[in-house]
């Protein structure tokens, strides 16, 4: 059973490192809902 199912979640990615577009997809196929997805360049 995964943490995620029927969970709303917001995505923050990294340019530099994992991209939010990504993680979006592991965390679809944990069985989350994305409800904000975006990749930031922290400087």
């Amino acid at each position: 059973m995964s943490l995620f199912i029927n969970r709303k979640v917001v995505v923050i990615g990294d340019r530099d490192g994992i991209p939010g577009p990504a993680i979006d997809e592991c965390l679809k196929t944990a069985g989350a809902e994305i409800v904000f997805s975006s990749t930031e360049c922290f400087v």
